[in-house]
């Protein structure tokens, strides 16, 4: 699932944005695109993107 992408792009924040903001992005996004909720074609691969890219800055 890694190919060398953005994880902060994939979150929509800076390079910058603090640890509270890339919560804050996740939570909004996790939010918009989780499966029980988005049923759309490409929300689930969306959303295991986005929890890849948290789990990944969270860390930092």
């Amino acid at each position: 699932m890694s190919d060398k992408r953005d994880y902060y792009e994939v979150l929509g924040v800076e390079r910058s944005a603090s640890a509270d903001e890339i919560k804050k992005a996740f939570r909004k996004l996790a939010f918009k695109f989780h499966p029980d909720r988005n049923k759309e074609e490409g929300a689930e691969e969306k959303f295991k993107e986005i929890s890849e890219a948290y789990a990944i800055l969270s860390d930092d």
